[in-house]
């Protein structure tokens, strides 16, 4: 069983395209939230996000994970995987 992951983008943004693409390489299964002009999708998303407005906002397994940087960062340094193979508790 694989990791949960979500991940909350906006249509047209590079980097939720960016960061969809390395989750696609990767052979991830993830669940999308498309939140573009939805203020109460963004505000649920800011919440679990612990504050971040920004887009993409990924979560694996329920846990923040911040942005596109910030997954390309951890897959660079070899942390992604383990995360991903981990499974939902």
């Amino acid at each position: 069983m694989a990791a949960k992951v979500e991940i909350y983008t906006w249509s047209t943004c590079p980097f939720c395209i960016r960061a969809k693409a390395l989750l696609t390489k990767k052979s991830v299964e993830f669940t999308e939230y498309c939140i573009d002009g939805d203020n109460e999708a963004r505000e649920i998303m800011a919440k679990r996000a612990q504050g971040r407005r920004s887009l993409p906002q990924i979560f694996i397994n329920d846990q923040p994970m911040g942005g596109c940087d910030d997954l390309y960062s951890l897959d660079s340094m070899g942390k992604l995987d383990p995360l991903l193979a981990t499974p939902a508790a």
